[in-house]
């Protein structure tokens, strides 16, 4: 079985070319990159004293579990592509971890980044799964599609990912989503994601949501009012004929008009006149007090 150890890396050629110069203590103090891919690497030991320690090759071994790493908090980049990896965990001290490459392993829950706040790329294709089996999202963060805001909320500069070649992938709005709360992804399973598209799909949302809240505030203002006391509320009825007053408000509104001599022109008050008879109960059609003015019996 291969190790990755110290030992191990004492062997390199990259270490013996430098030994001549410094102690291996040293070197390893110093070391920011180390390429061990494709070495039949099966396990990781203590590496803790390559503190300084930012990329780390690991991909096409035999790795079954990501562990010894909680001393690597300088870590920006992790290739971990290409082994035999089942869980996504022991990644909670890599703070400064951008890059994370976990594609073609056999992980059947995406789980454990929650902590990762500087996580740019996400890969996960491509997974090794039994028959039936899919790749699935953390079942305590993630219940369906519609909550998948919650989840990626964690990475808010997330640049790339992709999870092609899994079922949730054909999820309805699947790409809508992610697209609209990672605002900084440019590149989802291998598409690049065109700004205006994004920016459509943001004012869409927050149009769709302005709605919603409008709707939740009617409906509670509208379970309010029923709770109201009936003893409380005045009750408004219209007259008879409410008909005939509306026209008579509506005319009384006209403003009167001059003829070419001067003269006012009164035909919508006198008109106004036998309404208001109408509303006070005078007999349709009778003869107006003020037509008999001036007339002697």
């Amino acid at each position: 079985m291969v190790r990755l150890n110290v030992d191990l890396i004492a062997q390199s050629a990259a270490c013996l070319k430098n030994k001549r110069h410094e102690s291996l203590v040293q070197y390893l103090k110093k070391l920011t990159h180390l390429n061990f891919s494709n070495k039949k690497i099966e396990d990781i030991e203590d590496l803790s004293v390559c503190k300084n320690l930012t990329v780390l090759y690991l991909y096409d071994n035999q790795i079954t579990q990501i562990c010894n790493l909680d001393f690597a908090s300088n870590l920006t980049h992790l290739y971990m592509q290409n082994n035999s990896i089942t869980h996504i965990e022991n990644l909670s001290s890599l703070r400064k971890l951008s890059k994370l490459f976990l594609g073609g392993n056999s992980i059947m829950v995406v789980e454990g980044l929650e902590q990762l706040g500087e996580l740019k790329e996400l890969h996960v294709e491509g997974q090794r799964l039994p028959l039936g089996e899919k790749l699935l999202f953390d079942p305590r963060t993630l219940v369906s599609l519609s909550e998948l805001e919650v989840v990626f909320g964690h990475w808010p500069e997330l640049s790339r990912m992709d999870l092609s070649g899994n079922p949730v992938c054909h999820k309805s709005k699947y790409r809508d989503r992610l697209i609209t709360v990672c605002r900084k992804l440019e590149e989802l399973d291998g598409k690049e994601i065109n700004e205006m598209f994004r920016q459509f799909l943001i004012n869409w949302k927050a149009s769709r949501d302005a709605k919603k809240k409008v709707k939740d505030e009617k409906m509670t203002t509208g379970q309010a009012g029923e709770q109201i006391c009936p003893e409380l509320v005045a009750e408004h009825h219209l007259p008879p004929d409410a008909c005939i007053f509306s026209a008579l408000l509506s005319r009384s509104k006209q403003l009167k008009s001059r003829t070419p001599d001067g003269a006012v022109r009164t035909e919508s008050l006198q008109t106004d006149g036998r309404l208001g008879r109408q509303l006070s109960g005078e007999v349709a059609g009778g003869p107006d007090p003020r037509d008999l003015r001036g007339t002697s019996v």
